[in-house]
């Protein structure tokens, strides 16, 4: 079994890009659980399209890598350039 560490983005009604970083097991599941206001509270009432993924082997990894991602306002910022 794999886990994902994601980013997901929305646009906001002035066109600012709102950004949530999470991990799972089953990355199509877990975007329409967001999509459909079933996933994290802040997700909800939003439509959000997947941006980045990353592939782990070991959940302890895919945590260690979330926190990273969560934490880390540059990476996030470069990510959602590219996109």
């Amino acid at each position: 079994m794999y886990f994902y560490v994601y980013l997901i983005c929305t646009k906001t009604k002035n066109g600012k890009l709102i950004s949530y970083v999470g991990y799972t097991n089953n990355i199509q599941n877990r975007l329409s659980l967001h999509n459909s206001s079933k996933g994290a509270r802040f997700t909800r009432g939003r439509c959000w399209k997947l941006l980045y993924k990353k592939k782990f082997s070991l959940k302890s990894n895919a945590l260690k890598y979330e926190y990273v991602l969560k934490k880390d306002r540059n990476m996030r910022e470069l990510i959602k350039k590219k996109y």
